[in-house]
């Protein structure tokens, strides 16, 4: 079976840009702290940067969001224009991120096939989500990609290399391959390095991939008999993922008949990392809701749920004007903790209105819960090695269900990619 991971045309600011301007965090990131993004616009000036190629999830409810749009579309062909990039032809790129807590993480770039992936709960493609898609959240995103020149990944795809057959090796031929870049991000985001790989390490990529790729030895290793293999499985980066392929099958849709089948936008940038990376840690996502009347959400939740104070069940913290309560879910609706709460939360927001947001860490969500008419809940975390069985056997998990580390160890936008004939 041929690996959905690939090869790609990969484009690099130009030698002399200020990398650390260059480079932002992730746009679904600090979506409930729009000063976060007031700093990195003053940190960036009016230098080249990927801050003005993206539209930050925070500004999505603005008045001004279309003007944005254009300005964003308006800055990728100027920055096309103007000799901004340079790009590496037929490439991936091996990288090392060094997080705020000094662990490094290794990463390689390249194309993934649209072709091979499907979002939808229960599929069996190559490339599966690991969560639930929330369809929403797709339309405001394919108008960042409609009409843009250039994508840029925030997308981190995971492998279940336990063999560390595909990335650790070239952790050792970093002397021998060119440096493309090696800097310090914003705002304490750590540091990255990236090399190009020769035709050498790529063969060897491809050849450690396609090995994955057997079904015989994925049956055996999960103790299952399934018919397809699941080689990739959503880290970050989930809606992004989606919109690409929501784009590219509209794109497919207006041109019927026309072969696409080499258009660029079959394929998404990503970024490939290992499961087993001692780097990699899973942490929940929290819930913050506001607008809301928070003893009539829990004595529903306690109704609904049976929330009680100590006994058997699953364990969640809830949160109220910066304090948590360890609550006690006793009648609970999923396997997961995260399930059982979301599930509750969906049908209880349906019905009374007000907003949810998702929040990387807990110091965070107890100061966003010293706000009038908000409640929180902190999560507990899920292991790692429950994500791919799970998925193969269950379907995506509830949306949100796990990060892979703090808000400013996210990726950072550096690679980008041609997504037009």
């Amino acid at each position: 079976m041929a690996t959905a991971f690939k090869n790609a045309d990969i484009l690099l600011p130009k030698e002399g840009t200020d990398m650390s301007k260059w480079a932002v965090i992730a746009c679904d990131q600090y979506t409930s702290e729009p000063e976060y993004w007031d700093k990195t616009k003053e940190i960036v000036g009016d230098a080249p940067s990927t801050l003005n190629l993206i539209l930050p999830e925070v500004y999505l409810e603005e008045d001004d969001v279309e003007a944005r749009l254009e300005k964003i579309h308006a800055a990728m062909k100027d920055y096309k224009t103007e000799g901004i990039f340079t790009e590496y032809k037929d490439s991936m790129i091996y990288l090392e991120r060094t997080d705020s807590t000094g662990k490094v993480r290794a990463g390689l770039i390249g194309k993934l096939d649209l072709e091979e992936y499907n979002y939808q709960k229960g599929s069996k493609s190559q490339v599966r989500a690991t969560e639930a898609t929330v369809i929403e959240r797709i339309p405001p995103r394919i108008k960042v990609r409609k009409g843009a020149d250039v994508e840029l990944p925030h997308i981190m795809i995971l492998i279940d290399d336990d063999k560390k057959t595909v990335l650790e090796p070239l952790e050792k031929k970093t002397d021998t391959m060119k440096k493309v870049y090696d800097f310090t991000l914003m705002q304490n985001g750590g540091s990255v390095k990236g090399y190009l790989l020769g035709e050498e390490e790529k063969k060897a990529v491809d050849d450690a991939l396609t090995a994955l790729c057997d079904l015989d030895s994925f049956n055996a290793k999960y103790n299952l008999q399934e018919e397809n293999v699941l080689l990739y499985a959503m880290g970050d980066g989930n809606h992004s993922l989606a919109t690409a392929k929501e784009f590219y099958e509209q794109l497919k849709a207006a041109n019927p008949g026309k072969d696409l089948s080499n258009h660029p936008a079959r394929y998404a940038l990503v970024e490939i990392v290992n499961l087993h990376s001692p780097a990699l840690e899973f942490e929940a996502i929290h819930r913050i809701l506001t607008e809301i009347d928070a003893d009539d959400l829990m004595a529903k939740m306690t109704e609904t749920l049976g929330i009680a104070k100590e006994g058997e069940g699953q364990k969640l913290q809830v949160v109220k004007d910066g304090k948590a309560e360890e609550i006690i879910i006793t009648k609970p609706c999923s396997k997961l903790t995260v399930g059982s709460l979301q599930s509750f939360l969906d049908t209880y927001l349906k019905e009374t209105g007000g907003k949810i947001d998702y929040i990387h860490g807990s110091d965070t969500l107890k100061n966003l819960t010293k706000q009038p008419q908000s409640i929180g809940f902190i999560l507990p975390d899920m292991g790692k090695e429950e994500l791919f069985p799970t998925v193969i056997c269950d379907g995506a998990l509830p949306r949100k269900t796990f990060s892979m580390g703090h808000a400013e160890d996210k990726r950072y936008y550096i690679e980008c990619r041609k997504i037009t004939d």
